[in-house]
């Protein structure tokens, strides 16, 4: 099993989206979170697409790039994707503190409206982990 490392981690903290791909589906941005434990994280809600074709086959890839205007660097993490009921809500906060400015009223309101829906926490168990940096 491949491990993300100290540095990836470290990358993988900044504000970037990745592009989550599931069987039968076309790659999605998202946003997500990388733990300590070294797995990524995210919310949906329990009947979006992404969520139905993983109860099919439970395996899912990511890849994060570094942006525009910095030397090229991706990270690329496939595994097995369990499903937490717990934590989505707080998971949600704390990632639409890290994406957008809440104090835009608009903002706000968006994520009041995510945090209305039921929610569901989504984790990929990294099996392969790829990386490029130049």
């Amino acid at each position: 099993m491949d491990t993300l490392t100290p540095s990836d981690l470290e990358f993988l903290h900044r504000p970037l989206h990745g592009f989550l791909t599931v069987a039968g589906g076309q790659p999605r941005p998202v946003w997500f979170e990388a733990t300590a434990e070294g797995t990524l994280q995210l919310f949906s809600e329990p009947d979006a697409p992404k969520v139905r074709r993983l109860h099919r086959d439970p395996h899912a890839s990511i890849v994060v790039a570094a942006p525009v205007g910095e030397r090229e660097r991706w990270i690329s993490v496939s595994g097995g994707v369990s499903f937490e009921t717990d934590g989505a809500h707080d998971l949600a906060e704390r990632l639409a503190a890290r994406y957008w400015d809440l104090s835009d009223p608009a903002r706000a309101a968006d994520l009041k409206e995510i945090l209305a829906a039921e929610q569901l926490r989504l984790v990929l168990h990294p099996e392969q982990v790829r990386r490029y940096e130049y």
